[in-house]
């Protein structure tokens, strides 16, 4: 029997128009491996509720992006409709996007982290002068680099700015160098991609625009720190106990060494992505990349 795919997209966050994108794709892939496909663009929780109890899937495949539908929200709540869905649970997705805390978990577990401290944008405006530069400050939960800010002088800090003064943010040491991420799939990380943004910043234009970075894959790093990323991104993978695919970014320099960023429960998946560009590396093509996200598809059971 064909199982009906829902591919769920687009949501309330920041990283809208990525989901919409991801989505689009994953639902061509689908229905060329004879899936029935069914998309749904979460706009309103009603309507989404009942468009799962009218088209009764058998499986959703999460391609929602940041808050909602990356933070563990939208798994709860598959959780207790108990429908099967793609990309980690509640726990490991709630916790992944929770920065700072990932950040504890990966010092615990030996993975060097460029450290921090966590606080409101109201906090931040006070200790912003008495912070030792350069220092980054961004979201504690958010994706694709939304809200990140680099402070290299005094003056930048008056540049850093968000829609309200509870926002909840991490302060961290800047680390120049290499910038470096790794899919961890099924456990198992084996490739490092170097990212080479045209002005120097990874951020959201450069992620989502092409021609604005370059990959290198793999990346041009002694083995030695190509082995850690790995070990850094099955550890983090593993401690968080995320299924089927994660994505791990990290810095290096020859001073610092690797330094571990941000883990993503729900990496992006579209043509600029980068875990598709991995996966096909390893001999994985987008279309069954797709298909075994759908058949690892799992919900948190009731008993």
């Amino acid at each position: 029997m064909t199982k009906k795919v829902m591919v769920l997209m687009g949501g309330f966050s920041s990283e809208r128009e990525v989901s919409l994108d991801s989505g689009k794709s994953i639902a061509k892939a689908l229905k060329k491996k004879g899936y029935t496909v069914i998309t749904h663009d979460l706009t309103d929780t009603k309507k989404f509720i009942a468009s799962l109890n009218r088209s009764k899937p058998d499986v959703v495949f999460n391609a929602l992006h940041g808050n909602w539908g990356e933070d563990g929200t939208v798994p709860a709540l598959l959780d207790l409709l108990q429908i099967p869905y793609t990309h980690s649970g509640m726990t490991p997705s709630a916790v992944g996007m929770d920065k700072y805390l990932t950040k504890l978990i990966a010092e615990r577990a030996k993975i060097k982290t460029a450290g921090g401290q966590r606080m409101t944008f109201k906090e931040f405006q006070t200790l912003a002068p008495t912070l030792e530069r350069p220092f980054v400050v961004k979201p504690v939960s958010d994706g694709s680099s939304v809200g990140v800010f680099i402070i290299e002088k005094k003056e930048d800090i008056a540049k850093v700015k968000y829609k309200s003064k509870k926002a909840e943010l991490i302060v961290e040491k800047y680390i120049p160098g290499k910038e470096l991420t790794v899919m961890c799939y099924k456990g198992k990380a084996s490739v490092v991609t170097e990212l080479r943004a045209q002005n120097g910043f990874y951020d959201y234009k450069h992620k989502y625009t092409a021609g604005q970075t370059s990959h290198v894959l793999p990346a041009e790093i002694p083995a030695s720190v190509a082995k850690t990323c790995l070990k850094y991104a099955e550890t983090i993978h593993a401690e968080l106990k995320c299924k089927t695919v994660s994505r791990s970014d990290f810095r290096y320099n020859e001073k610092d060494g690797v330094v571990f960023l941000e883990i993503n429960t729900h990496p992006g998946m579209t043509a600029l992505s980068l875990v598709p560009e991995q996966a096909k590396y390893i001999g994985i093509s987008y279309e069954d990349l797709c298909q075994n996200l759908v058949e690892e598809a799992a919900c948190r059971p009731l008993k």
